[in-house]
């Protein structure tokens, strides 16, 4: 199955996608309150009788718009690794992003003022569906609700002031996130997902996830050590090779590029960049 977080007459609702429909479940009586609720309500399977709108005549949100946590996984291909220059590492390397950076597959990623190496990060996001503390490996993929496109552009400059990744990670409108929520059963073979960066039509990132040197349970496991997980909870698991700031001569994005991510079984995500106001 497949959903989303929308806006339609100015109401904020979420619906299953059906074909060029949304079942907006959003608009029943009792609904949970946005596409997070429901995951936490455990509502997301069994209804069907629900006001059907216009895929075309609503805005996205972001997939999840208010998750508790966003963490993302560093260097986590082997390409990004070699490229990066880091050493190999027993544990992953995580970092947090905040939610009021997140913004949805139709919105425009922002150039802020203060930095013009703003660079893209084509990933897959997990979406926490059962929350755990200490989750074992073995059990991790049972916590999932599923899967998202997620583009986690970074300002290079901020994020390299120090060795903490933080500020270049969280700049508002730098975070776009869905078009649509993915759940286990939609995909065949997960070491198989590809995922991709196109910028102005040129492919600029291109990677399956089997080459992700921590693949997700392992990556649930290890975070959930050190922080329960809760559902909605997002984890961004990581970048493949290419990024425009180890290129020669760096490739920044500007104004009027278009960066596309596309995740095979999962989705894409077109943004346009316009420079801050």
């Amino acid at each position: 199955m497949r959903f989303i977080s929308f806006e339609s007459d100015g109401r904020a609702s979420w619906g299953r996608v059906e074909g060029e429909d949304i079942v907006d479940l959003g608009a029943l009586n009792g609904a949970s309150a946005d596409l997070k609720a429901a995951i936490v309500e455990g509502k997301l399977d069994g209804i069907s009788d629900a006001p059907r709108l216009k895929r075309a005549s609503v805005r996205l949100l972001p997939v999840i718009p208010n998750p508790s946590k966003i963490l993302c996984v560093g260097h986590n291909y082997e390409s990004h690794r070699v490229e990066t220059g880091r050493d190999k590492t027993k544990h992953p390397s995580i970092f947090t992003r905040f939610a009021d950076t997140l913004i949805s597959a139709d919105d425009p990623i922002i150039r802020p003022k203060v930095s013009s190496d703003l660079d893209f990060e084509a990933e897959l996001a997990v979406v926490i569906g059962k929350g755990g503390r200490n989750i074992p490996e073995s059990e991790a993929m049972d916590h999932l609700a599923g899967f998202a496109c997620f583009n986690d552009a970074s300002l290079r400059d901020w994020q390299w002031h120090t060795r903490q990744f933080i500020p270049g990670k969280n700049f508002p409108g730098t975070a776009p996130f869905g078009p649509e929520l993915v759940t286990l059963d939609e995909i065949d073979d997960l070491d198989r997902i590809e995922v991709k960066a196109v910028l102005n039509g040129e492919v600029m990132q291109s990677a399956t996830l089997d080459h992700m040197l921590f693949p997700i349970p392992t990556i649930i496991a290890y975070v959930s050590t050190f922080t329960p997980l809760s559902p909605g909870d997002v984890i961004a698991t990581g970048t493949p090779g290419g990024v425009g700031a180890k290129r020669t001569p760096p490739v920044w994005m500007k104004a009027g590029d278009v960066i596309e991510v596309h995740v095979s079984g999962v989705g894409s995500i077109s943004s346009r960049i316009v420079d801050e106001a």
